[in-house]
């Protein structure tokens, strides 16, 4: 099997597999599903009694001063009111598709961000948050376009061309042999072009996906694009994917725009058959004038729903194409759930064990090996030592952010693998280097880890932040409404707000991952005080790359290449004169 046919293969595959899965969502709806086939069945059927109508109409008019008015009145009167029933029951049928079609919609959603919060970061860390937020936002609406027009359409097309035949066989069965005869050309010249756009449309999928990484991106991190003058190779990059993004576009559009007029082609066969062949039966007096005028209207109706099913295949390849790359997300690989006799976490007093730790984010590539640390209740201790010697990592280790590879850590003595996350993280009060804030108040921002704190509350945790000056100096104060992650505040009062939101928290243990980095010196200060009486009796890990702000720490653990060089309070290290003694003194030029 050659390499073309091989992946069409796989893409036919996978597109059935879309399909019934998106089906199985659909399937919580049947009611509404049962319901909409019955209104597509009212319309369709009403629909086609019209042509009847009509020919009854044409036949009551019989020449000049032979028209039989009273009967051409009660037709006009029973289409009138066919046209009125058809036209609610249409309505109907729309709406009943309008819910079930962004119903399974916001079900897919749903779950697809739920899955997106229970990822491992490991996964998160190798993929564009854009191309995230593209298969969530932008590929989702996509289906429920492709979705909602297949409801619309499929339904109602399917009976009429099944209507248009029964009605057909009853006036005339031989001319409807005619058009049975060359309709099927349609279902091939359709079903061969749907096949081959599926693939088509992943590409552009993909591409879009690709184009809103890097928009998020440049947005993201536009004085640093700006900054280092990159703006042009970004313009370039966007170029490059926009202009592919185009080519698949186009190349999707331009052979799934082939289907409508290949089968329109089709069915100006079929019109022109049924004219001739009706012809000749009305010259041999086989057929009526109407009766006629009746079959060509049921060829028109039979030939149109071709038409529209084969713009719905396209648009549904489309929407299979988004769909597969949403459910490739949902049905990536979790985080390992909590045991189901997972203990929790209670009155935790702090003591902290790691036994003979191994860790690596990428097998081949060590980085924790055999690291052993005992932490008892309340103490302070400082990570410190080069970029990349596993500091952050051991921060992480502890969260369980990531799993140990070898060896455990214990909290109170409990390996920390067999307690609930969420008991475990509620333990521990994080402030990061990278602060993060959401759009609200910034008393919402505060209070994030007790949504029912009250402001007497989260005006203490914001004044022994040293925030409360700068909040009430903003608008509208802690009521004021803040852009998302705060870009209508500095990186200190950021800074601020987060340790602030950790204060109203007090958890039994503290992580302080470069917490005072973005703050100046006299502030450093003052929070340096608050971070004091916080840690009062509270177990810390202090992660710092400014020695001035772990002078007080009760035990210094000194780190390289993820292993534990040296250990010990801050004057005991100088005192040695080893790798601390020379961080210490490239930082404050002691010579």
């Amino acid at each position: 099997m050659s390499g073309k046919k091989k992946t069409e293969k796989l893409d036919k595959e996978l597109s059935k597999k879309t399909l019934k899965r998106i089906l199985r969502y659909i399937k919580r709806y049947r009611l509404g599903v049962a319901a909409s086939l019955l209104m597509a069945a009212v319309t369709v059927a009403l629909t086609l009694y019209v042509p009847i109508l009509v020919g009854r109409g044409v036949d009551l008019i019989l020449g000049p001063g032979e028209v039989d008015y009273a009967g051409l009145t009660r037709v006009l009167i029973a289409i009138g009111m066919v046209a009125a029933v058809t036209a609610a029951a249409q309505w109907l049928m729309n709406h009943i598709n309008n819910v079930i079609t962004y119903r399974v919609v916001k079900d897919i959603r749903t779950k697809a961000f739920n899955h997106l919060e229970v990822l491992p970061l490991s996964y998160l860390d190798v993929h564009p948050t854009g191309d995230l937020v593209s298969r969530i936002i932008a590929d989702i609406d996509q289906f429920s376009e492709g979705l909602l027009l297949g409801f619309t359409q499929l339904f109602t097309g399917v009976m009429t061309i099944g209507g248009t035949l029964l009605f057909m066989l009853s006036i005339d069965p031989l001319i409807t042999l005619v058009v049975v005869c060359i309709t099927p050309v349609s279902f091939l010249v359709a079903s061969f072009i749907a096949s081959r756009t599926f693939s088509m449309f992943q590409e552009q999928s993909a591409a879009r996906g690709e184009l809103t990484s890097l928009t998020d991106e440049i947005l993201g991190n536009l004085k640093v694009v700006q900054a280092f003058g990159h703006q042009k190779e970004a313009q370039e990059q966007f170029e490059e994917i926009n202009s592919r993004l185009a080519a698949h576009s186009l190349r999707a559009t331009f052979f799934s725009s082939i289907t409508n007029p290949a089968t329109r082609f089709v069915n100006g066969l079929v019109y022109a058959g049924v004219g001739t062949a009706g012809a000749y039966g009305v010259i041999r007096g086989l057929l009526s004038v109407g009766q006629l005028s009746s079959f060509l209207n049921y060829a028109n109706q039979y030939t149109k729903p071709f038409n529209e099913i084969s713009g719905v295949v396209t648009e549904l390849q489309n929407a299979l194409a988004s769909a597969a790359r949403v459910f490739a997300l949902i049905d990536q690989p979790a985080i390992l759930e909590d045991a189901p006799d997972a203990a929790r976490l209670e009155e935790v007093s702090g003591e902290v064990g790691l036994e003979h730790v191994d860790f690596s984010y990428v097998p081949d590539v060590k980085l924790i090996e055999d690291f052993s640390l005992q932490v008892k209740p309340g103490q302070k201790i400082a990570l410190v030592g080069p970029t990349g010697c596993g500091k952050t990592t051991v921060i992480n280790l502890l969260m369980r952010f990531y799993d140990v590879k070898g060896g455990r850590i214990c909290v109170d003595g409990q390996d920390i693998r067999k307690v609930t996350r969420k008991s475990l993280r509620a333990s521990f009060g994080m402030v990061l280097q990278e602060t993060w804030l959401k759009s609200g108040t910034i008393r919402e921002n505060i209070a994030y880890g007790r949504p029912k704190a009250t402001l007497e509350e989260v005006i203490w945790a914001a004044k022994e932040a040293h925030a409360h000056s700068f909040i009430k100096r903003m608008p509208k104060g802690y009521d004021t409404e803040i852009s998302e992650d705060g870009g209508n505040l500095s990186q200190g009062q950021k800074q601020l707000l987060c340790i602030a939101r950790v204060m109203l928290c007090l958890p039994p243990m503290l992580i302080l991952d470069e917490a005072t980095s973005s703050i100046d010196t006299r502030t450093e200060i003052r929070i340096q005080r608050a971070f004091s009486k916080m840690m009062e009796g509270r177990t810390s890990f202090i992660v710092a790359h400014r020695l001035s702000t772990i002078k007080e720490a009760d035990m210094i653990l000194v780190m390289k290449d993820g292993h534990i060089i040296e250990q010990g309070a801050h004057e005991e290290l100088l005192d040695k004169g080893g790798f601390y003694a020379q961080l210490y003194a490239s930082q404050f030029a002691v010579t």
